[in-house]
């Protein structure tokens, strides 16, 4: 693997270009910020009626309707949610310029086929691996976030050079960039979404939590074991690694973690993120995200009602007002 640096990336290829970001979100906001404060040419899409339109006017961006700033731009990339990605590129299709090229930050729409771009069109993806708001606060302190870049059409012959000079442009530069494709970043993305940060992290504080509260201990102490010190946890592997991390806590701590970790994180789990895993590569995900999506949601709605009326949420609340 080779880590690309700002010394290592021409800028020009960026250079006098107009760029229309597609959604003012998590990263839209971040990556088009970044541009600007970087000199670069950026305007937004939006559709009417966004509640993000005066958002990004109250930091001096234009903001045009989808097709409009899609219009005479040389790079267009689309950073709204992945299930509208279809939709957003039948609106702008027409208004995209012969030869422009069409970017993303993650490799789904195209991986899995909701987007078929027109074949004159370079088709690139610059994913920083974090949030936006780290993208941006990183960046407006002089750092960066690394990323991954990728080209899956190359019509004109430089899509490689317009995604290093962006991913450098939006501060990734700084930190490196790590050339990959947008099957390998969607699949890893996905698989990390769903088997561990975002989807079994949480549902082993929340039954860590259950355990402890249905054992008699208290819901404040219960919080405070099995969820408050994930904050420590990231910050040390972050910060020295998993090896060195274990050298960084009791031994008492150490030796629970030897003795419990393995009895959970066992075969049959290994066995299940497999599956996880060749289920996100079937397309299976892929489908479920749109039909979930054409209903309006209500699985992800359900979800979010139930996290927002649990004892776990009413103990943090409880928490936060008594410090």
């Amino acid at each position: 693997m080779t880590l690309l640096r700002d010394a290592d990336i021409d800028p020009s290829p960026l250079r006098g270009k107009q760029v229309a970001i597609i959604g003012f979100g998590n990263q839209g906001r971040a990556q088009a910020l970044n541009l600007r404060d970087g000199g670069v040419a950026v305007r937004i899409g939006l559709r009417e009626g966004s509640d993000r339109a005066a958002e990004a006017g109250a930091q001096g961006l234009q903001v045009l309707d989808p097709a409009a700033a899609t219009k005479d731009a040389d790079l267009v990339m689309l950073l709204a949610p992945d299930e509208q990605l279809a939709r957003i590129y039948d609106c702008i299709s027409d208004a995209l310029k012969p030869g422009a090229s069409l970017g993303f930050s993650h490799g789904l729409a195209i991986h899995f086929g909701l987007i078929a771009p027109r074949p004159d069109l370079d088709v690139i993806m610059v994913a920083p691996k974090g949030p936006g708001s780290a993208l941006r606060s990183l960046y407006a302190a002089g750092k960066g976030m690394v990323a991954l870049a990728a080209v899956a059409r190359d019509a004109s012959g430089g899509a490689w050079g317009l995604a290093l000079a962006y991913a450098a442009a939006i501060g990734c530069g700084r930190a490196g960039i790590i050339r990959s494709t947008f099957e390998e970043e969607c699949v890893a993305d996905l698989f990390n979404e769903q088997a561990v940060v975002w989807g079994a992290v949480p549902e082993l504080l929340a039954a860590g939590f259950d355990t402890l509260v249905e054992s008699g201990v208290q819901p404040e102490v219960a919080y405070l074991e099995c969820v408050s010190e994930l904050k420590l946890l990231a910050e040390l592997v972050e910060g020295v690694g998993l090896a060195a991390m274990r050298e960084r806590i009791s031994n008492t701590a150490e030796l629970g973690g030897l003795l419990g970790g393995p009895r959970l994180v066992d075969d049959n789990l290994r066995r299940d993120m497999r599956t996880i895993l060749e289920e996100i590569r079937s397309g299976r995900f892929a489908a479920q995200l749109s039909e979930e999506a054409d209903a309006g949601y209500p699985r992800l709605r359900e979800s979010r009602r139930r996290a927002a009326a649990s004892l776990l949420e009413r103990t943090r609340q409880s928490l936060d007002r008594s410090a």
